[in-house]
C-alpha cells in the first residue's frame, strides 16, 4: 500500500469541517507573470530530475563508489527527487493551466512528503558531517567506525527521525475546523500555510510546529557546526598546507550543499522575524527557493567538486572505442 494512501486511511476518521478541495495562490500579485516564472522553476525542475537521477544510477552501477561518503550521497539525491517530484509538478500545473485546486488528500499527502523529506535531507547532512568528521579525524580507523551495518543503521535512523517528527502534521492540521477561505498563499501545500486558514484554536500545531523547527534547525546545524569545528581543529595540526588542503576540499561540496539547504530557509526566518516587512511574493518565492534550489544544485556541486563522481561521470559520457579488429 502506498504511504500516501496509509495517510489518506488514518485521516478519514475526523474530517469535521474540512474542506474536501483547497486552492492554492501561486505567487500573490505576480499572476500575469506566471509563464515566465515558470521557466526557471521548469529549467530546475529539469536539473534536480536529471542530475539526482544520473547520480543515483552512477552510484548503483559504479562498484567504486560503494562507499560511505556515496552511500550517503545516494540518500541525499533520493531525497532531492522526491522534493521534487512532490511539489514541482503541481507548481507547473499552476503556472502553465492555472490548476489552483487540491483535493484535501493531495494537500495533506504532500505537506507530509515535504515536511518528511526535507527532515530526511537534514539528516543526511548530519550524516555527511559525521563521515566528514571520521574521515578527516580519524582516517586511520575510519573502515572500522563506518562499517556498512553502521552506515545502514544511521541511514535508517534518518528515515525514521524524518518520518516520526513529521507524520502528524497533516491529523493536526485536519482535526482543525476551515470555515473561511480556503485559498493556500503558497504554491505547495506546507503545513502552517493550510493551519492559518483554520478558524479554531491552532496553538498545539504552532507549538508542535515550533519544537520540530528548533529540533532540526538549530539541532541539526549545531551538530554540522560542531564537527566542523572539530575538522578545522584536526587540520591546524596537519603536517603540510598541502595535506590541509586536499582535507579542506573533501568537504567543499558538502558546505555548499548546507548553505544551499540552510540558506535560505534562514533567510526567510530572519526577514519575516527581524527584518523589513515583505510582500507575500517574495516570502512564497523565499519558500520556493527552500525547495527547489537544493534539489538542483546539489548534483551539480557534487559532479565538479568530487572527483569519483567526476570520473565516473566523463567515463559514461566518453564514447566507448571500437575495436577495428
Amino acid at each position: 500500500m502506498l504511504l500516501s494512501e496509509m495517510i489518506t486511511i488514518i485521516l478519514s476518521n475526523n474530517s469535521h469541517h474540512f474542506p474536501h478541495t483547497f486552492f492554492l495562490a501561486g505567487i500573490p500579485g505576480l499572476t500575469a507573470a506566471h509563464i515566465w516564472i515558470s521557466l526557471p522553476f521548469c529549467f530546475m525542475f529539469f536539473l534536480a530530475v536529471t542530475g539526482n537521477g544520473v547520480l543515483l544510477f552512477l552510484i548503483w552501477t559504479e562498484h567504486s563508489l560503494h562507499q560511505p561518503m556515496f552511500f550517503f550521497l545516494a540518500m541525499l539525491s533520493f531525497v532531492d527527487l522526491v522534493l521534487s517530484l512532490s511539489t514541482l509538478p503541481k507548481m507547473l500545473a499552476i503556472f502553465w493551466f492555472g490548476a489552483t485546486a487540491i483535493s484535501s488528500h493531495s494537500c495533506l499527502s504532500q505537506m507530509f512528503f515535504i515536511h518528511a523529506f526535507s527532515a530526511m535531507e537534514s539528516g543526511v547532512l548530519v550524516a555527511m558531517a559525521v563521515d566528514r568528521f571520521v574521515a578527516i579525524c580519524n582516517p586511520l580507523h575510519y573502515a572500522t567506525i563506518l562499517t556498512p551495518v553502521v552506515v545502514a543503521k544511521i541511514g535508517g535512523l534518518v528515515v525514521l527521525r524524518g518520518v516520526g517528527l513529521t507524520i502528524s502534521f497533516p491529523s493536526l492540521a485536519r482535526r482543525l475546523s476551515y470555515c473561511g477561505s480556503h485559498t493556500i498563499a503558497y504554491t505547495y501545500c506546507e503545513h502552517m500555510a493550510v493551519v492559518k486558514l483554520a478558524c479554531g484554536a491552532t496553538t498545539v500545531d504552532n507549538l508542535y510546529a515550533f519544537a520540530v523547527a528548533i529540533f532540526l534547525g538549530v539541532g541539526d546545524v549545531a551538530f554540522i557546526a560542531y564537527s566542523y569545528g572539530q575538522i578545522v581543529r584536526t587540520m591546524i595540526h596537519f603536517p603540510s598546507p598541502e595535506a590541509c588542503a586536499k582535507a579542506g576540499s573533501t568537504c567543499t561540496a558538502h558546505v555548499c550543499v548546507i548553505l544551499f539547504f540552510y540558506g535560505p530557509g534562514f533567510l526567510s526566518v530572519v526577514m519575516q522575524r527581524f527584518g523589513p516587512p515583505i510582500a507575500s511574493a517574495a516570502k512564497v518565492m523565499l519558500a520556493n527557493l527552500y525547495l527547489l534550489f537544493p534539489p538542483a544544485l546539489d548534483p551539480i556541486v557534487y559532479g565538479v567538486k568530487t572527483k569519483q563522481i567526476r570520473e565516473q561521470l566523463l567515463k559514461m559520457l566518453r564514447p566507448k572505442q571500437i575495436d577495428p579488429t
